[in-house]
């Protein structure tokens, strides 16, 4: 394990490959952790990519250096972050696959910094969906039970006590023909035990639908994600058909958000884990989007 200091975190990450190839990043999900990408990690390191994995905010030994910063999990935060951590480490252009909140902030700093990015790849999540005002179906506004109920004092506390049991049901929802083994949950859920885990979980959520405070740190960052909403780095979107926490009609028809090459993909028979699920298929298709002229 490597460690970086940014104004206002110790990141954690670990590096693959040839360290003076190209960059990309590679960011995970909630609930997740870095290990996510060992399976995809192989391909890009072998193509001669320069890889950096690290622990999101609140994840593994990634930690604030400030016991005051607000334990924030909105969404440009973690974009912020991103970007952060590629300037501690000199890189000034890079590129990012994000899977959930990963993806997230991927396509946030594509938007904030299209200079940086020179390749964004999501998986498991569309542009656009980030909106606390968006137009939900009933099948997608079950699948959000989750986000609603940590909005809730109860749901928060559940968290706190029973984040095991919590993990492991939505991982059995959201990817229900995946057949995990109990070590690889077991492995994953240590990056939980973070002290910040909970708290920027939370904060996550009730933020995402209006229902918290933001950190007015990333003020500026908040206005032009509200004011500017079409991506010009070359992105690449892929989705499961068996997603079990967005639908994958949530990535549907987001050509317009786009003024550069955008394509999205399908996989068939792949829940909300595409990286975890079908290695070699994510592998495959990123490296197509990476190498394409």
């Amino acid at each position: 394990m490597e460690y970086v200091n940014t104004d206002r975190l110790r990141i954690a990450f670990r590096q693959y490959g040839d360290m003076q190839g190209e960059p990309i990043f590679l960011l995970h999900g909630w609930p997740d952790d870095m290990h996510t990408w060992d399976g995809v990690l192989p391909a890009l390191a072998g193509a001669g990519y320069r890889v950096i994995v690290p622990s999101l905010r609140g994840f593994g030994e990634t930690r604030f250096l400030d016991p005051s910063t607000p334990r924030s999990g909105q969404l440009s935060a973690l974009a912020q972050d991103l970007l952060d951590l590629a300037s501690a480490l000199d890189i000034e252009r890079f590129n990012v696959v994000g899977h959930d909140w990963g993806a997230r902030a991927a396509y946030n700093a594509a938007l904030l910094a299209p200079k940086r990015v020179m390749r964004c790849m999501a998986l498991s999540v569309g542009w656009g969906t980030n909106d606390p005002n968006q137009a939900l179906s009933l099948h997608q506004a079950r699948n959000y039970w989750y986000q609603w109920y940590m909005s809730t004092d109860r749901g928060a506390e559940a968290l706190r006590k029973e984040r095991r049991d919590f993990a492991l049901l939505l991982w059995r929802t959201w990817s229900p023909s995946w057949h995990f083994g109990e070590g690889i949950f077991h492995d994953t859920m240590h990056a939980w035990d973070n002290p910040d885990w909970v708290e920027v979980t939370v904060h996550s959520y009730r933020h995402r639908w209006g229902l918290a405070f933001p950190d007015p740190f990333y003020a500026a960052q908040e206005e032009r994600l509200r004011r500017e909403s079409v991506i010009s780095v070359p992105t690449l979107t892929l989705h499961g058909t068996e997603d079990g926490a967005n639908s994958p009609q949530t990535s549907e028809h987001k050509e317009h958000l786009f003024s550069g090459p955008y394509h999205r993909a399908l996989l068939a028979g792949v829940g909300h884990f595409p990286q975890r699920e079908n290695p070699s298929a994510v592998a495959d298709a990123l490296l197509a989007w990476l190498q394409r002229g």
